[in-house]
């Protein structure tokens, strides 16, 4: 049981490398790029659909929908450029650098949506009084 997990988080790995060498890839649409992109920055971030102190439905929403992005964001992928992708992802590892530029993408992503929403509710509860 523990080394088919393994197995399989193995795999995982290597799709997600995979992916993100089909991102950079020029003839990838951008709907495939906005898939990978809002998978990867619901499975970085701290907030989820259902909160993970629910029992059992706070990680369910964790094992159905970051799997269920990767398989559309695969399904997106042009044949030739995820192939090409799987083939460098298994010979080339992704830099340190790499995954600080891509941390710091979602991490400003995520700041957007704060402000955005910060401003909206500033504006909202800050309304002057109809007279």
């Amino acid at each position: 049981m523990w080394s088919s997990l393994r197995n399989r988080a193995r795999a995982l790995k290597s799709e997600l490398v995979a992916l993100y060498y089909a991102a950079r890839d020029p003839r990838t649409p951008w709907y495939a790029r906005l898939v990978m992109l809002v998978t990867l920055a619901y499975a970085a971030s701290p907030i989820d659909l259902i909160p993970d102190f629910i029992p059992v439905l706070g990680y369910l929403d964790d094992l159905v929908l970051v799997p269920a992005g990767i398989a559309l964001s695969i399904r997106l992928v042009p044949a030739g450029v995820l192939r090409e992708a799987r083939h460098r992802a298994a010979t080339t590892p992704i830099s340190k650098r790499a995954n600080w530029v891509v941390g710091t993408l979602i991490l400003l992503l995520w700041l957007l949506v704060l402000l955005s929403l910060g401003r909206y509710a500033w504006a909202r509860w800050h309304r002057p009084a109809a007279q």
